[in-house]
C-alpha cells in the first residue's frame, strides 16, 4: 500500500457515510451549499473505519466543474451519474488541490470520460514521485478558470497540509474551498503532516485570510463542513499551535 494511503489514516478523524473496499460498499452523498455550488462527500476505509472527504462542484450552463475527485474510481463514477441525473449536465472540468489520493483517485476515469483535468505543476510533480493519478493539464501560477460565465480562482497560499496545496475561490458566491488546507471544527488534531510544513502553515493561513477576508462559506477537506468559516480557520490555527 502506498505511503500516501497511510497519510490519511492519521489525517481523518471522524467516520460516516456509506465505494467498495474490503467487501464494503460506500455511497457518495451530495448537498446544495448555495446557488449552483454543491458539496459532495466520498469515503475511504482503513481497519474497518470509514472516513469522509469533501469536495465541491459548480453547475454552469457549459457543464459542471468539480474540485478534487472522490476517493475511488467507483465513487467517481457515482458522482458522474449523480450529477447527470440531478442536473442533466456532464462534468467538463476537474481541478485538484493537492497530490494525495483522496483528491486524485478518480483522475484516470475523468480523463476516459473526456473531462479536462487540471492540477498545478507542483502537484503533478508530487503525483509522479508518489505514484498517484495525474491530471492531463497543468498551471504554474494562480489561475482563474471561467466556465459558463462562472469564475473559479485557484490560489496558492503557501505550504501547509502539503507543500503543493492550493485553495479555490468562487467570487460570485463567495465560497472558499480550502480542501485539506483547512480543518473542520470537528477535527481533534492537525493530522498527518509528513508531506507538509507545520511551521509555515499559520503564515499561509494568514495570507489566505488577507487575500479572501470575508468568505460566505468555507469548505474543509474532511469531516463536518457546516458552520462558521472563521471558526474553522481559528480551529486550524489552534491545532497547529499544539504542534509547536
Amino acid at each position: 500500500m502506498r505511503r500516501t494511503i497511510f497519510a490519511f489514516i492519521c489525517l481523518l478523524l471522524t467516520a460516516g457515510g456509506a465505494t467498495a473496499q474490503n467487501g464494503r460498499t460506500f455511497r457518495i452523498s451530495t448537498a446544495q451549499l448555495t446557488g449552483i455550488v454543491y458539496v459532495y462527500t466520498s469515503y475511504g476505509q482503513f481497519n474497518n473505519v470509514v472516513y469522509p472527504t469533501n469536495g465541491i462542484y459548480i453547475v454552469t450552463k457549459n457543464g459542471v466543474v468539480v474540485m478534487d475527485t472522490p476517493w475511488s474510481e467507483d465513487q467517481t463514477q457515482q458522482l458522474v451519474d449523480t450529477i447527470m441525473k440531478k442536473h442533466h449536465r456532464k462534468i467538463t472540468y476537474c481541478i485538484v488541490t493537492h497530490f494525495h489520493a483522496d483528491r486524485t483517485a478518480g483522475l484516470d476515469l475523468f480523463k476516459k470520460l473526456g473531462v479536462k483535468t487540471y492540477s498545478s505543476v507542483a502537484t503533478l510533480d508530487m503525483c509522479k514521485r508518489t505514484g498517484e493519478k495525474q491530471a492531463q493539464y497543468t498551471f504554474t501560477n494562480d489561475t482563474t478558470f471561467t466556465v459558463g460565465g462562472q469564475q473559479i480562482t485557484t490560489w496558492y497560499p503557501g505550504e501547509g497540509h502539503t507543500k503543493d496545496n492550493i485553495v479555490a475561490w468562487l467570487p460570485a458566491t463567495k465560497v472558499l474551498y480550502g480542501g485539506c488546507f483547512i480543518k473542520s471544527s470537528q477535527a481533534k488534531n492537525i493530522g498527518y503532516t509528513a508531506d507538509g510544513n507545520v511551521k509555515e502553515w499559520p503564515a499561509s493561513i494568514a495570507r489566505m485570510k488577507e487575500k479572501f477576508p470575508h468568505p460566505a462559506y468555507v469548505i474543509p477537506g474532511h469531516d463536518a463542513w457546516h458552520g462558521s468559516g472563521d471558526a474553522m480557520l481559528s480551529h486550524t490555527l489552534e491545532l497547529l499551535s499544539q504542534q509547536q
